[in-house]
C-alpha cells in the first residue's frame, strides 16, 4: 500500500511566503510532496510556484482560473491527491500560521487515526499574534460547535489537518457545501458522525505577519448556519452513528473513544483518541 504524503497549500497572493514555505516543508525528516493550489493570484504566486516546480520534483501546482474559496481549493486538491495514490493528505495554510515542523508528529498520530486535527486549544491556548477579540471569537465558535453538534473536538475550525486516504474516500466530496472556515467544521463532522477515528495534536498557531487575513463577516455567518445544517444531516443526533467496522464507544463527557481489541490506542501525549 502506498504511504506517500502530500501537503496541500491553497494560495492567493502568497508570493512573499511561498519560497520559504517550500523549503521548510521539504526540509522535514520524512519524505513529503507539496501541491500548491493557486487561484490565479494577481501577485504572480502561481507563476512562481511553476518556476519552483520546474526544478523541484516534489512540488506540484494546480491552477484554478478564479478565486473560488478555501473549501473548493481543498476539494480540488483532495481529488488530485486521491487520483495519485497518496495515503496521508495534509491541509496547511500558506502563511506560516501552521508550522511545517509539526508534520512528523501528525504522521505519527495518523498511523492509528482517520483524521488528525492540529488543535490550538488542547491542553491550553497556544495562539501567537492574535488580538483578544479574535481569540475570544475563535474559542466561542469552538464551544458553539461542541454544544450544537455534540462533537467534542476542541478546535473544530482549525485548518491544520492530516486525512488518511480512506477517510477522504468515504466522503462525497462534491456534496461538501461550505467554502470558508465552516469547511473545516463540515469535513470533521462528516467523518466524526461516521464513527471515524479522530485525534487532536496540540500545535502552536502563529497568525500571519506578512500579507492580509482572509477572515470576513460572510465567513463567520456561513459557519454559524453550517453547524445547524450538520445537526440536521445527522438527524438531530449529537453523537456519531454506530459503525460496526470500528470498535468505538461514547464515554462520559461526550468524548468519542476508539478502542483496540487488545489495547487502548493513545496519542504520543498519552491521551485517549476520540
Amino acid at each position: 500500500m502506498s504511504q506517500k504524503t502530500l501537503v496541500i497549500v491553497p494560495t492567493y497572493n502568497e508570493r512573499e511566503n511561498l519560497p520559504s514555505l517550500v523549503k521548510r516543508i521539504l526540509a522535514q525528516p520524512v519524505p513529503v510532496d507539496l501541491l500548491v493550489v493557486d487561484d490565479n493570484s494577481p501577485d504572480g504566486t502561481g507563476q512562481l510556484a511553476d518556476e519552483i516546480s520546474s526544478r523541484t520534483p516534489e512540488v506540484h501546482v494546480l491552477h484554478r482560473p478564479v478565486k473560488n474559496g478555501l473549501g473548493r481549493a481543498y476539494i480540488d486538491g483532495f481529488k488530485w491527491a486521491l487520483a495519485r495514490d497518496y495515503e496521508y493528505i495534509f491541509e496547511m495554510d500558506g502563511d506560516f500560521s501552521h508550522n511545517p515542523d509539526d508534520i512528523p508528529s501528525f504522521l505519527q498520530a495518523a498511523r492509528d487515526a482517520d483524521l488528525v486535527v492540529g488543535s490550538r486549544y488542547k491542553h491550553g491556548i497556544r495562539v501567537i499574534n492574535w488580538p483578544l477579540r479574535r481569540l475570544m471569537l475563535s474559542m466561542t465558535a469552538a464551544r458553539y460547535v461542541q454544544i450544537i453538534t455534540g462533537m467534542s473536538v476542541t478546535d473544530p475550525t482549525g485548518g491544520y489537518k492530516c486525512f488518511r486516504r480512506r477517510a477522504l474516500q468515504s466522503l462525497d466530496l462534491d456534496a461538501v457545501r461550505s467554502n470558508g472556515y465552516s469547511f473545516q467544521i463540515e469535513m470533521t463532522h462528516k467523518l466524526w458522525r461516521q464513527g471515524m477515528r479522530i485525534v487532536e495534536v496540540p500545535i502552536v498557531f502563529t497568525d500571519r505577519f506578512q500579507g492580509s487575513s482572509k477572515m470576513s463577516s460572510k465567513i463567520v455567518r456561513e459557519a454559524l448556519w453550517m453547524v445547524w445544517r450538520l445537526l440536521l444531516q445527522n438527524k438531530l443526533r449529537r453523537k456519531p452513528r454506530a459503525n460496526p467496522n470500528l470498535l468505538s464507544q461514547e464515554t462520559e463527557g461526550g468524548k468519542f473513544e476508539i478502542r483496540n481489541p487488545k489495547s487502548e490506542i493513545r496519542n504520543p501525549k498519552g491521551d485517549r483518541r476520540y
